[in-house]
């Protein structure tokens, strides 16, 4: 017998395969997209725009060096272990720090991302007819339905009438004619409008700060000027990530008189600058004997050349003449510091040089400075204390110190007081002290004459120049009207089929007519505006109370 035919063996089968994966720039390409798509996500601008508000907490709570250093400075004074921590993460400038810029960048990215694409299919959306009639309109939220008087194509005459002002679309159906109606579109142009000002907003406070700069700087209140040509004017200067102080419109400004009034508290009331200015154009054409007139107060900055110049304070310099044995003379006549700002008792120093000594040792000893302090409305007593901020009766307790006052050391040195370490040395040796009013006079022990003349007003003026305000303006107008637009206006959604009926018992023609609402975000108030509509197209409601179902809102 032969054996039964055998099956050939079985291949082995082959071990699974692991999935492919793709090569290295295919993979890069797909880690890309989806950080775009993480981060170009409504969800990632919300939690960007979270953390720029908490990052920007530290700014409001904390000293910025930008604004007030010597805030800062106190404040490393009071909690000295805890300052350098936080000046190592930035907590002192906040707004340029590298990672609070990261998220500003971020953000703007993020919200670009977002809007972009959702603008684009909006406008898609604006150029399409509304969507068709529901083919059961029973199962809208709001339904109504009657027969009326009139031939369909009267009855769509009167719905174009009822529907004025609504977007629409008519369509043909099988046996039919409907109508498709939408409104409240410009609830989402008003959330594009409101998230691309947004946008905007940042950005013209980007520009700001890159391209804007403030400075400060005093000027005396007798005729003193000031012209906005090199940073070098300034007492002190803040400029932007990409101003280098070199190219600033070279407007000029004179202070020919300032008045402060106060309450009988000593409270300011009102503080006004007579000034005179010259803008960019009269400086460049070389015409500075023309001065436009111009009144500066609080609040009410002069605006020119894209600059506007605020009176943020005033303080008092008191005038003083030297008279040498030789006959020499020199007056002095700088602003002193108020150490109280609601008197205004200030402290200062006015320096003076012996002039006529050519060798430097002997006109470095001989050198002069009277310091102290200065109240506008002194006590009367021994020791001089302020009463009242006005300039009613002027006195100065000063102390005369005579030396060399380091002016040729090539440091720097704060012009109201005097190098404490020359003191110490003993190179600044104090020679009288004595309690001053306007026109007294003391001799030293040497015949050099000090004489106390009068007292000047000193303003502390600010330059402002922001070049994004405009740009801020704009777009803040514009936030808050798109936020308006959408959350007062609602979108909704109505439909009108209209069908041939049997003819009246006198004849007439008849049709039905079937009606639908939607809204398409919140229906609060939809329910009245479609009894409203329901009522012009059916009629009265008892009238149309058999025929008729209103799903409620």
């Amino acid at each position: 017998m032969s054996s039964p035919p055998t099956a050939p063996p079985a291949a082995p089968e082959s071990p699974p395969q692991p999935p492919r994966r793709p090569g290295g720039g295919r993979a890069v390409l797909a880690l890309l997209r989806n950080a775009w798509r993480g981060l170009t996500s409504m969800r990632t601008a919300l939690v960007l725009l979270f953390l720029l508000a908490l990052a920007s907490l530290p700014g409001a709570l904390l000293p910025q060096r930008s604004l007030n250093q010597q805030l800062v400075d106190q404040y490393f004074a009071d909690y000295p272990r805890l300052a350098p921590l936080l000046d190592k993460v930035g907590a002192f400038e906040i707004f340029a720090t590298p990672w609070f810029a990261a998220i500003y960048l971020l953000l703007m990215i993020s919200l670009v991302g977002c809007l972009t694409p959702r603008s684009l299919e909006y406008l898609r959306a604006m150029r399409q007819k509304p969507v068709a009639t529901p083919r059961n309109l029973a199962r809208m939220p709001h339904h109504a339905e009657g027969v009326v008087d009139g031939t369909p194509d009267e009855v769509l005459g009167r719905v174009r009438t009822v529907l004025k002002g609504w977007r629409r679309a008519e369509r043909d159906e099988s046996g039919a004619r409907s109508v498709s109606a939408e409104r409240g579109f410009l609830r989402e142009t008003g959330n594009l409008v409101f998230h691309m000002s947004l946008v905007g907003l940042l950005v013209g406070i980007a520009v700001g700060k890159l391209f804007g700069y403030e400075g400060q700087v005093i000027v005396l209140a007798n005729g003193g000027q000031f012209c906005n040509t090199s940073i070098l004017g300034y007492d002190s200067f803040n400029p932007g990530l990409r101003v280098d102080g070199t190219d600033l419109a070279p407007f000029c400004i004179k202070v020919d008189s300032f008045t402060a009034e106060y309450l009988p508290n000593g409270q300011p009331e009102q503080y006004t600058a007579e000034l005179g200015y010259q803008t960019a154009d009269d400086v460049r054409s070389g015409d500075t004997a023309t001065w436009r007139p111009d009144t500066l107060a609080v609040n009410h900055p002069l605006r020119l050349d894209g600059e506007r110049v605020y009176l943020l304070n005033h303080g008092y310099a008191p005038r003083f003449t030297v008279t040498w044995p030789d006959g020499q003379q020199r007056t002095g006549e700088i602003q002193w510091q108020p150490v109280d700002t609601t008197t205004y008792l200030s402290q200062g120093a006015t320096k003076f040089e012996r002039p006529g000594i050519a060798d430097d040792a002997t006109r470095q000893k001989s050198s002069i400075a009277i310091t102290g302090l200065f109240a506008p409305t002194s006590s009367g007593g021994q020791v001089v204390t302020s009463t009242y901020p006005d300039l009613l009766a002027p006195e100065a307790a000063v102390d005369v110190m005579r030396g060399d006052l380091g002016l040729d050391d090539g440091r720097g040195q704060s012009i109201f007081s005097i190098d404490q370490s020359k003191v110490d040395s003993g190179e600044l040796v104090r020679v009288a002290r004595e309690n001053m009013v306007p026109g007294q006079e003391i001799t030293l022990d040497d015949g050099t004459r000090i004489r106390f003349d009068d007292v000047t007003q000193w303003v502390a003026l600010q330059v402002s120049h922001d070049p994004g305000q405009v740009t801020v303006l704009v777009f803040a107008i514009l936030v808050l009207l798109g936020l308006g637009l959408s959350l007062s206006i609602k979108r909704r959604r109505f439909w009108v089929r209209v069908v041939p009926a049997d003819d009246g018992p006198d004849g007439r023609a008849r049709s039905r007519v079937e009606l639908g609402g939607l809204a398409r975000t919140d229906r609060a108030g939809y329910g009245e505006e479609f009894d409203r509509l329901r009522a012009d197209l059916l009629g009265p409601t008892d009238a149309a109370a058999p025929t008729t179902r209103n799903g409620g809102d």
